[in-house]
């Protein structure tokens, strides 16, 4: 290529530049390869071994000469693709493919020695496979020496059919690169591990410096000394203080750099303009990462804002991940560790959950209630700004932290909610999830958070939510009510519950709180005022033992003032041998009362089968009612449907990507053209014929045939039921010319009224299909009976494809209108089947085709057997970004950065 070629080539998309996270939990930066890196290229060089460059090359290649560099450094971004991946300003890998033939192309990957071993390889191999996809190319091919096992197993171990032959002495390896299911769980097993990797590096730590600690009592810096040293933390604790000898009575040292041996985490507490200062420092000492308490950042403003991503960008270009900025801290309740490196005086007792949060003020709320409450905390993060590490990563290190049974998220934000959907799916099927998320019904971001607003409604947030089998609940206190039943009782197997109580006034109550949340009472034992604990014993034994029984709400309150011993050390035996699950309303306690705790031999503040209490029964019964709806959702196979031998996805694909070729800028399919594509998913479109004059609809009746219909389609008009649009039943030329005056004398300015023609179609019930591309959900399906009343009550339901079997069959009955299909007050039966394939059709188009930005089916008449799509519209819009973050790791990037989200 020549220098003129060079500065011609088509410039690579801005997706394919981001931070990505290695094997062992550090950051590295990937971006393609450009003229200018020669120098770094030959420097890189230079630095990896002779018997790495003979793999590479099958012969010596002790330099590389001024045609190489530039033939290396100098490509198309199209038939030629490098990507170069950077620590610290330094290239640590290379690796590219050239196009050999139509489709084909060759790869090969270069890693220095030093750095082998922490999957770049495997990273490089699918930024390459992302990027080959979208310039077209569907298989690779490379040649390997039969020595070189980590390079052959880097290929054969990414989830790709890999066939190989021998010639002369070289493996020849050749594989498609479509992005299968086994290539991506091959790649979301190595997502999880390196962010596993990279957060149990802040949980367990050998070594911790405080960088700000002071001499000054009133200090963050000295209150962060002071915590971990009275939380009775194992490791060492070093101070770093420019301007002192010593903090606390122990010796300070100026940097980071002068603390002798390794130091695994700083903890930052220096005005927010210092910060990049001791980014640096950290990263010369091999600090794995940093927790930052200071403020004066993204919360202040948009010179903070700026602030913040020079400072996630400068920590992950030298390797390190970051909690913070402005945040409250993180603490480790394990012996082994005691760790509290936060702002919090108050260490929680050591328990099974694990409670990530934003706020840092919430964050202090948030240990005092759980200390009041007896829960117990295994690990928790107060993240800030949540700038790096988020709620995605938590979850992928307490899917295997043997400590935490139960995870609790209060979200301010969602930065990356398709892949937070992804992890807590696969996560909530080996622990519940309880999520608060604020700003729920206004969808805002607090001031401090880097992340674009979601453009779908609120409604599909809370569907993403379920299908993830998340336990979303609305407010803190019924968090702490489900996680400390969660974290103390076995799961029920149903909804029916037996109540039992020495208080009528009570059981009724609970009774009445059990039905209107779901559950099914079909036991209640009113043991009466002076009832004492072998009368428990009998009625909790006997309910237990009855199989018509799937848990228990347990009330007592004593007539007298007395401490109720007896019927709570009966509570406490029943439910440490019971597998069904207890709640009490005891004596009003909130929490898990003392009386009422099993011993842990873990240590943990109140051991499995501890009874949890109410303060009142109907807060015992929604609790009892999440679980149910968890243990539901556990036992609801998780299997995606799927219509292939059906669909024609390969057509579809042509023909979208044919049209964006001659409308560049996007556009509203017509009539034909939606059909054609709807036709390759199976759905028939009622056929339509447009009409600007009397003349045309006369034409357009008499070729169908008559017995059809004028209405008018136009946006203003379609949303106006006051407005008679529609004439029906018209059988021949006279009824037409009367329908056409009519409802040209009705209708204000009836040139712009879009009159089409149609045949009467089967009589039925109007519902409406529709999905749009979420720039941050990616697809998005809802479902609702036709008409303003649905839109006016909010009456849709919302999944985000792709569909389990069981979604579309959901969608329809969910809504509130559902009966309406199902014979309301004598009414035909609709073909539910019918709707519940057109659902999960739309459904499908939509996650297969990122370029279409919104499809509407707003009128399909669901009859007795059959339903007929009358209507339909869509946009289509080039997409930048296909997805591709679906298909390659990489870090989430704040928006308005240099790098896409």
């Amino acid at each position: 290529m020549t220098e003129t070629q060079a500065q011609q080539a088509t410039p690579p998309p801005r997706h394919w530049e981001a931070d990505v996270l290695l094997r062992d939990g550090r950051t590295a930066h990937i971006r393609p390869i450009q003229p200018g890196d020669a120098e770094l290229l030959v420097e890189f060089y230079a630095r990896v071994s002779d018997e790495s460059k003979y793999y590479r090359f099958f012969s010596p290649m002790p330099q590389l000469s001024d045609r190489d560099v530039k033939r290396f450094t100098e490509v198309d971004y199209v038939t030629r693709v490098a990507f170069i991946l950077t620590v610290a300003g330094e290239m640590i890998a290379v690796g590219r493919y050239d196009t050999i033939e139509a489709g084909k192309a060759e790869v090969a990957f270069l890693v220095e020695d030093r750095h082998q071993g922490r999957g770049i390889g495997q990273l490089l191999l699918e930024h390459l496979a992302q990027a080959g996809r979208e310039r077209g190319i569907d298989r690779f091919v490379a040649e390997v020496l039969p020595d070189n096992q980590a390079m052959i197993h880097t290929f054969k171990d990414a989830g790709y059919q890999v066939k190989s032959a021998y010639d002369e002495g070289v493996m020849e390896l050749e594989f498609r690169i479509d992005p299968t299911d086994t290539a991506l769980g091959v790649m979301e097993q190595r997502e999880h591990r390196a962010e596993s990797a990279s957060i149990e590096s802040f949980f367990r730590p050998r070594s911790v410096a405080v960088i700000g600690a002071s001499r000054r009592q009133d200090t963050i810096g000295r209150a962060l000394v002071r915590n971990l040293v009275l939380g009775d933390f194992t490791g060492r604790v070093h101070v770093v203080n420019p301007s002192a000898d010593s903090v606390a009575g122990m010796p300070a040292y100026k940097t980071v750099g002068e603390i002798p041996g390794q130091v695994d985490v700083a903890i930052v507490a220096v005005p927010a303009e210092a910060v990049q200062d001791v980014v640096l420092d950290c990263a010369a000492k091999g600090v794995h990462g940093l927790v930052v308490i200071s403020s004066g950042f993204a919360e202040t403003g948009e010179e903070g804002r700026h602030r913040q991503r020079r400072l996630v960008g400068l920590s992950r270009s030298y390797g390190l991940r970051l909690i913070g900025p402005n945040a409250l801290g993180i603490i480790n309740t394990d012996p082994d560790v005691s760790l509290n490196a936060s702002l919090s005086t108050l260490m929680p007792p050591r328990g099974r959950a694990g409670f990530f949060c934003q706020s840092g003020a919430l964050g202090s709320a948030i240990l005092e209630k759980v200390n009041n409450r007896g829960l117990g905390l295994s690990t928790f993060v107060s993240a800030g700004n949540r700038a790096d590490v988020s709620g995605n990563d938590l979850l992928q290190y307490w899917e295997e932290d043997d400590a935490t049974e139960v995870v609790l998220l209060y979200l301010e934000s969602i930065g990356n909610p398709r892949k937070f959907s992804r992890i807590a799916r696969r996560v909530s099927r080996r622990k519940p999830i309880i999520a608060v998320r604020s700003g729920r019904s206004t969808q805002g971001v607090p001031m401090g958070h880097a992340v674009r607003k979601i453009a779908a409604p609120s409604q599909a947030v809370d569907a993403m939510f379920r299908q993830a089998g998340v336990i979303q609940v609305d407010t803190l206190e019924e968090m702490f009510d489900v996680a400390q039943l969660l974290a103390h009782q076995p799961l029920p197997r149903g909804r029916r519950v037996a109540v039992v109580g020495n208080s009528d006034a009570l059981g009724l109550l609970a009774a009445d709180a059990a039905t209107s949340v779901g559950l099914v009472v079909n036991k209640q034992v009113a043991l009466g005022a002076d009832a004492g604990a072998e009368d428990f014993e009998d009625a909790l034994d006997a309910a237990i033992d009855d199989p018509e029984v799937d848990a228990v709400a347990a009330i007592y309150i004593p007539p007298l003032n007395i401490s109720g011993e007896d019927v709570a050390n009966v509570l406490a035996a029943v439910g440490e041998q019971s597998d069904k699950p207890i709640v009490s309303t005891f004596l009003g306690a909130e929490g898990v009362p003392e009386l009422l705790r099993v011993p842990d031999v873990a240590g943990s503040s109140a051991g499995r089968g501890s009874v949890p209490s109410y303060p009142a029964v109907e807060a015992a019964v929604r609790a009892l009612a999440r679980v149910v709806e968890y243990a539901v959702w556990l036992r609801t196979p998780d299997r995606a449907h799927s219509d292939e031998a059906l669909v024609d996805r390969a057509a579809a694909r042509r023909f979208v990507n044919e049209l964006l070729m001659h409308h560049p800028d996007g556009k509203d399919l017509s009539f034909g053209e939606l059909r054609d594509l709807l036709a390759c998913y199976g759905i028939d479109l009622w056929d339509t014929r447009s009409v600007a004059t009397l003349e045309e609809a006369l034409a357009a009746g008499e070729d169908l045939g008559f017995d059809v219909v004028l209405k008018a389609t136009a946006d203003h008009l379609r949303h106006r039921p006051d407005l008679a649009h529609v004439w029906r039943n018209i059988d021949n030329a006279a009824e037409m010319r009367d329908a056409w005056e009519t409802l040209s004398r009705v209708i204000d300015s009836p040139e712009r009224a879009g009159f089409v023609v149609q045949k009467n179609a089967p009589p039925g019930v109007p519902v409406g299909i529709s999905s749009m591309e979420d720039p941050l959900f990616g697809p998005v399906l809802s479902f609702g009976i036709g008409g303003p009343l649905t839109e006016l009550l909010g009456d849709r339901s919302f999944r985000i494809p792709p569909l389990a079997e069981h979604d579309a069959q959901d969608m329809v009955r969910e809504i509130k209108a559902s009966p309406i299909l199902f014979g309301y007050r004598g009414s035909e039966i609709v073909d539910v089947v019918e709707i519940e394939r057109l659902v999960r059709r739309v459904a499908q188009v939509q996650n297969d085709l990122p370029e279409v930005r919104a499809l509407e089916l707003p009128l399909v008449l669901a009859g007795a057997s059959g339903a007929s799509v009358l209507g339909g519209s869509a946009r289509i819009e080039p997409v930048l970004d296909p997805r591709s973050d679906w298909f390659v790791r990489r870090l989430s990037t704040p928006p308005g950065d240099t790098m896409p989200d």
